[in-house]
């Protein structure tokens, strides 16, 4: 997991609550004005995740699709058992 953690450099909170995101972070994660951005707490606390919203709509699409799996092959089981 920390090979893929990447440092872009810091940002600073403003009198708004506003950040900048580093101009390379942006870059390199095709990030481009306007754009919707999730923003959720880190599980562990003490930070934030920031998602490109299309992205967290897609893991929410496969957590969907495995989960949905996962039922299947529990039914086929408790079928299979109850015999």
């Amino acid at each position: 997991m920390l090979d893929s953690i990447k440092f872009y450099g810091s940002a600073t909170l403003g009198s708004k609550g506003q950040i900048v995101i580093p101009a390379e972070a942006r870059e390199e994660l095709k990030l481009e004005e306007g754009e919707k951005l999730i923003v959720l707490r880190d599980p562990r606390g003490g930070g934030l995740m920031i998602l490109k919203a299309e992205r967290l709509e897609s893991m929410i699409e496969q957590m969907q699709s495995k989960f949905g799996t996962l039922v299947e092959a529990v039914k086929k089981h408790e079928e299979k058992v109850a015999g």
